[in-house]
């Protein structure tokens, strides 16, 4: 099965268009490869005041990329406005370099000032701002221009690369502290948020300038333009000196303004100069020297902290940062262009024109494709962005409404091309199901159904661009804009689907057409319906899936809420019975709308899982005939029966089971099969096996007789649709197929990830991972009370604590979310940290009589009646400091309310300090949980919750809100082909061939995603991972580093991916010789797992061994054992006191003891892990014997200590004594115990091993085609377990172990 959870998807519609072709085979991409990597070449630069250098390029650049690299050098960052010159030929900015004539290895390019316009002046002066600014964090923590923090390089201390080559491997011993802060040491139960962000020297700002500001008295009048003024700069300098500047033509110039007088004549000096840096070097010492600081820090930082990420990430903790004055900022957050539209021509961009076209560009190979989809993904990016910052200012009544006269809830608004609504229940449009609930699941619906219609990528066929943005207890939906649709009514639009809920229901055949070639991947069954004159209407999709037509012509499909069928566990229905298994959990529940959906991914599952049960059914009755005519002996029809199975089987050896099978099997694959042979009995045996067909096509439900095809019809169960008379028996097929999806999500899924969880494939750490965990399996959130229900009745219940404590945090912190959302409502902007602040009092603080502080403090005088604070000046409507009354009580018993109603799940707890006790949790948890759902940012500083005598909150903790946004996120789809097939060759053990692969799939989503993006991420992890395996430390290292600095910026700074890449690079460091480096590293992620899910986790005793290993590594023994007797205690919880895991921790607790020279207690673990080893893999296995080797050895050193004992005690200090041997471990065997608790098997690669080890690949698979692989345990253990990532968590089985010694 490929990748089932929706990444398939879009190549599995490739495949339908003949957008990819079928024979899509490695031969045919190495072809295409070819065609990129044509090799790249070298020219020289010139620019004035610098000597030439040298500049690696490759063809397909545009010469723009050229001038990127020599805005972002140091020597020549200072200049935008220039044109690069070959032989005085001004090149054109978007010429690729292989169409530049006479351009070739070695040409020098000249780099020419340009005169300046008004437009490069500004672009001139943003581009100096932003130098000035770059190693400010505080756009990060303000959450703009999609920068986000990255504090990886406050471990390393800059970049390991060169660390690696500085130092000396052996003598670092000497000088490593290895004591870690109180906290993270293994049993502390303070949680210090500070040090989340530790300090970065390089973020103590160096000032450049006091002000750097648009000038009173722009735009130049008439008469000074006429002489070349494009505009006037204020400026204060570092020495106290006021300067005002002219941005002229020729450059910049002082000039002899001052605040009052306005005087445009250059100073005398004027020190014209063609950039604003040169001119302020001249006139300010402090500028010259702290500017050029600045920018050696720059260029040293890794490239990586610094370029902006596709999509904006929101860190909720933030310091308290000085506001500077900055008029490039000031001058961004008033006008309606986002950053640098002014390359734009038209200024706003049409939306929906460039979403539209960049889906239409051609995809016949593999260049084209990745220009469509790197075209694809930017306009989404760049979309998501302006929506997110459109839909803010609509909160925050920045924008006119386009029906102003409206109550406010029912108010439209257009800002920047784009059509933002309200989620509300307008006019009753939802009233049938479920009003206001209704309309607020409506966008998250429709968004899952224009993500799934994309993937599916039909040509002909378009969506709108859709973003939802959830921000100050609001629902927005950002919407892109269908050319004319404003100008007529929607009723004369429509032209397919239905405006009422399928009460008046029209149909278009070319719609028809186009949502047939998305039947099939969709699993969406064409259906005829009743419309208000009870005549038939043929749709393919769901009722209120409308289709309009454009001026443009395009056919567009909106409305895609209920894409996947309804989810009856959560539609009780009159008359309907759910099967006995839904029953049994007590379903089918109430819900809040009526809007509930199957997810994408259950859908899937589902529908693999009957294909299994057919090929089961049909294979079974074929044997029973085959059985049949044996009884016989008739040879000739033998001979006829041996076909059929070979047919049925090969149709579902067809690749993507779900994909390729799904009906796409020749209508009566049996008839055409036997149509050679005209015997008689020949054509009896044909209809038999057409009858078993039939059969199994009954059984499973498919809408076919002949072939495996199941599909849903998403209009069963809603109010208002009607069928016609003649299809009622397909209905009541089709609702038997509801009852069994939804049977299947609680009799199969639910059980299935519990079994995950414990068998550690899933490890989630916090609230969304466990969602992602949940979803991947196609179990919607809702289920979340269910799901914590089966665990609690699970024998092996306390192995899934972990789980278990996730859930309750899940539970809690979005019951909270539901209240907190229409508690913000009713606060008006002033109120809003204030009312912030005191819902999370009441929400975390142990102070149970939480008082608000009303916001009228600043701005009400003191003298007036105390009693008319409440009304705040234009806060219309009723009391709007009602939120103030909230009391801790009220807020927790609406969280356990609201869980029990919505979750079905009883917590038992009234206060936070009872859900603290009673569940296990901690309070910076449920802090950082709260925060990250609601988009709450607050200040850094260490929390005291359980004071029971002030709040822990003042309205100052509180420093922002930002949005939480959904968008769309566009695949690579060929890259992503490549990253499966390398995978799938390191599996089958060709690890050259498979890290070539990986590396050119890096290559492919470089260009697609540009350099940051959560696919690269994992990409640059099993590249490090290979790397390291096959011996190349340092590169391992400078991939792992790259990897991580990705995840903090793309994930967020304590993501749990974030935490476990730097135990990864923690690892690599260590091999590297880095000891110090790698403690750190290791220290910090435990500290970030510490604040994501605290100590009690499986994952933690993975941490605590890495931690214990190096510590016995520099001979902190007894700091060492403290982390490994932890580890030791976790996973006897988690993995059962029997476990081969269990038995790894006793050894390496048992050597600690040994270099402490205590063999009793040595001898006492090692006992306890030879009979784990003798129980689970018997005598004769080499662990066991290697551990019965080590129990001798121990016994004799122990022995020997003894008898020196017993001479100092009988003999007096005259004793002669025996030197004892005492075993400081070396480097090389705490390697060797990191890689086996890593997972990491090692292979000491010649070239002839690897021609061996291949040989033995090929030969083992040979041997395993002609066992038809009888047995379960496939003999590809090794090479399974080289790389795939989730035996990391397995403990090291025997067969793997016996691998490691035996290559070792």
């Amino acid at each position: 099965m490929s990748v089932m959870n929706g990444d398939g998807a879009p190549h599995r519609a490739e495949e339908q268009n003949g957008g990819g072709d079928p024979e899509h085979s490695d031969e045919g991409n190495e072809q295409e490869v070819i065609v990129i990597q044509d090799t790249g070449f070298t020219v020289k630069i010139q620019a004035p005041g610098t000597e030439p250098f040298d500049l690696q390029v490759s063809p397909q650049e545009m010469v723009q990329e050229i001038h990127q690299v020599l805005m972002d050098r140091e020597d020549t960052c200072h200049r935008t406005c220039f044109s690069l010159q070959l032989e005085g030929n001004v090149l054109d900015n978007f010429a690729e370099l292989k169409s530049i004539e006479g351009l070739q290895e070695g040409s020098l390019l000249k780099v020419v000032e340009e005169p300046y316009t008004v437009r490069e002046a500004r672009i001139h002066v943003r581009h100096i701002r932003d130098l000035l600014k770059s190693l400010d964090p505080s756009d990060s923590y303000n959450g703009v221009d999609c920068n986000s923090l990255s504090f990886l390089s406050v471990f390393t201390e800059g970049d390991l690369g060169e660390n690696g080559k500085r130092k000396k491997k052996g003598s670092e011993l000497e000088q490593i502290d290895c004591t870690p802060p109180e906290h993270i040491l293994p049993g502390s139960k303070d949680r210090p948020l500070v040090p989340l962000q530790p300090q970065n020297k390089d973020w103590k700002p160096l000032q450049c300038l006091k002000i750097l500001t648009m000038s009173g008295w722009n735009p130049p009048p008439g008469n000074r333009k006429m002489h070349g003024d494009l505009m006037y700069l204020y400026m204060v300098t570092v020495e106290e000196r006021h300067v005002s500047i002219t941005a002229s033509t020729r450059g910049f110039y002082l000039n002899q303004s001052t605040t009052y007088t306005f005087n445009p004549k250059p100073a005398n000096p004027s020190f014209l100069s063609h950039s604003l840096v040169e001119l302020l070097s001249q006139i300010s010492p402090a500028f010259k020297k702290n500017f050029s600081t600045i920018q050696k820090k720059r260029v040293q930082r890794h490239p990586f902290e610094r370029i902006a990420t596709p999509f904006q990430v929101y860190s909720w903790t933030a310091p308290q940062v000085d506001h500077a004055m900055d008029c490039v900022r000031a001058e961004d957050a008033y006008t309606s262009r986002l950053g640098y539209e002014e390359h734009i021509p038209g200024q706003t961009r049409d939306w929906n024109e460039e979403l539209q076209t960049t889906r239409e560009l051609p995809r016949k190979n593999l260049p084209e494709r990745l220009l469509r989809e790197r075209a694809i993904f930017k306009v989404h990016s760049d979309f998501a962005a302006a929506a997110t910052r459109g839909s803010m200012a609509v909160i925050d009544g920045n924008v006119m409404a386009i029906n102003p006269g409206e109550e406010t809830r029912m108010q439209m608004f257009i800002w920047n091309n784009i059509f933002f609504s309200l989620g509300f229940d307008v006019r009753d449009h939802y009233l049938e199901l479920g009003g206001d609930s209704a309309a607020h699941a409506a966008p998250t619906n429709d968004l899952n159904g224009v993500r799934a219609y994309g993937a599916v990528d039909v040509d002909g066929l378009y969506t709108l661009g859709t973003v939802v943005v959830d921000y100050r207890g609001y629902r927005i939906t950002a919407q892109s804009i269908i050319p004319g649709i404003l100008e007529r009514e929607q009723e004369q639009s429509v032209i397919y689907g239905s405006i009422d809920f399928g009460k008046t229901v029209v149909s278009h055949p070319k719609y028809l057409e186009l949502l047939e070639k998305t039947s099939r991947p969709l699993k969406v069954q064409r259906h005829p319906v009743l419309d208000d004159k009870s005549e038939a209407v043929e749709l393919c999709s769901s009722v209120e899936c409308k289709g309009i037509i454009g001026n443009d012509g395009r056919h567009y499909i909106l409305d895609l809420l209920r894409t996947f069928p309804p989810d009856l566990n959560f539609l009780p229905v009159e008359g309907e019975e759910l099967p006995e298994e839904s029953r049994r959990q007590g379903f089918p529940r109430q819900h809040r709308h009526r809007l509930a959906c199957l997810r994408q991914e259950l859908i899937e599952a589902f529908v693999e899982h009957r294909y299994l049960l057919f090929m089961k059914m049909a294979a079974l009755q074929l044997m029973q005939q085959k059985a049949n005519k044996e009884s016989k002996a008739t040879a000739a029809l033998t001979e006829n029966g041996g076909p059929q199975a070979a047919t049925l089987e090969n149709k579902g050896e067809g690749g993507d089971a779900t994909a390729t099978t799904n009906g796409s099997a020749p209508p009566s694959p049996m008839a055409t099969e036997n149509g050679a042979c005209e015997s008689p009995e020949s054509s009896e045996a044909d209809l038999k096996s057409r009858e078993v067909v039939q059969n199994a096509c009954k059984a499973v439900g498919s809408i076919s007789n002949t072939s495996f095809d199941i599909r849903f019809n998403p209009d069963i169960f809603s109010p208002g649709v009607r069928f016609p008379e003649g299809s009622s028996e397909d209905i009541q097929k089709q609702k038997q197929l509801l009852k069994d999806a939804a049977a299947f999500l609680v009799s199969c899924q639910i059980p299935s990830l519990v079994k995950d969880c414990l068998d550690h494939n899933a490890l989630p750490m916090d609230g969304a991972t466990l969602t992602e965990a949940l979803h991947q399996r196609g179990i919607n959130v809702r289920y979340l009370g269910t799901v914590l229900d089966f665990i609690s009745k699970t024998p092996a219940r306390t192995q899934l604590d972990h789980i278990y404590r996730i859930g309750i945090y899940e539970l809690i912190t979005r019951s909270a979310k539901h209240f907190f959302k229409t508690y913000l409502q009713g606060v008006e902007l002033s109120g809003l940290s204030a009312a912030v602040s005191h819902f999370l009092n009441c929400f975390l603080s142990s102070f149970t009589d939480a008082v608000a502080h009303l916001p009228a403090d600043e701005l009400v005088s003191k003298r007036k009646n105390r009693r008319r604070r409440n009304r705040v000046p234009g806060g219309g409507g009723g009391d709007n400091t009602a939120w103030a009354s909230l009391t801790p009580t009220e807020l927790w018993r609406s969280i356990v309310s609201e869980a029990s109603s919505y979750y079905h799940f009883t917590l038992h707890c009234e206060t936070v300090d009872q859900a603290v006790e009673k569940y296990g949790l901690q309070k910076t948890t449920l802090l950082r949980e709260i925060s990250i759902k609601a988009g709450i940012q607050i200040l850094i500083k260490d929390y005291n919750f359980d004071s029971r005598h002030k709040p822990a909150f003042t309205e100052e903790d509180i420093l922002n809100i930002f949005p939480v946004v959904k968008h769309v996120n566009p695949k690579a789809s060929d890259a992503f082909h490549f990253f499966q097939s390398g995978q799938a060759k390191v599996q089958q053990g060709f690890l050259k061939e498979g890290c070539e692969l990986i590396n050119e799939a890096l290559n492919l989503f470089n260009n697609v995603y540009g350099a940051m993006h959560v696919e690269l991420c994992a990409c640059l992890r099993l590249l490090a991972r290979l790397n390291y395996i096959m011996g190349d430390y340092s590169e391992a290292l400078s991939n792992q580093q790259k990897a991580v600095l990705m995840s903090e910026r793309v994930l967020g700074i304590e993501h749990p991916n974030t935490i476990q890449e730097y135990m990864h690079l923690a690892l690599y460091c260590f091999a590297n010789g880095q000891l110090s480096t790698a403690l750190k590293l290791l220290y910090r992620a435990r500290y970030l797992m510490l604040q994501v899910c605290g100590e009690d986790h499986p994952e933690m005793a993975l941490l605590d061994s890495n931690i214990g290993l190096v510590l016995h590594g520099v001979m902190e023994f007894d700091l060492s054992l403290r982390f490994l007797e932890n580890a030791l205690a976790i996973n006897s919880k988690y993995h059962g006191a029997r476990s081969l895991k269990v038995a790894l921790s006793h050894h390496l607790v048992a050597r600690v003891y040994e270099s402490k020279a205590e063999f009793r207690s040595a001898l006492q673990h090692e006992k306890e892990g030879y009979t784990i080893y003798k129980n689970q893999v018997g005598e004769a296995h080499e662990k066991t014997r290697e551990s019965s080797e080590y129990l001798k050895y121990l016994t004799q050193q122990a022995v020997a200590l003894q008898r020196t004992m017993n001479e100092i005690y009988k003999n007096g200090s005259s004793a002669s004594i025996m030197p004892l041997k005492f075993t400081a471990p070396t480097m090389a065997s705490v390697l060797e115990q990191l890689n086996i608790i890593n997972g990491i098997i090692f292979i000491p690669l010649s070239q002839k091993d690897l021609e061996n080890l291949k040989a033995e690949v090929q030969r083992r698979q040979e041997a395993m085609k002609s066992e038809e692989q009888q047995e379960e345990e496939s003999p590809l253990e090794l090479e399974h377990k080289l790389t795939a990532e989730q035996e990391r968590q397995s403990a090291p089985t025997g067969a793997e172990v016996l691998e490691q010694q035996a290559s070792a």
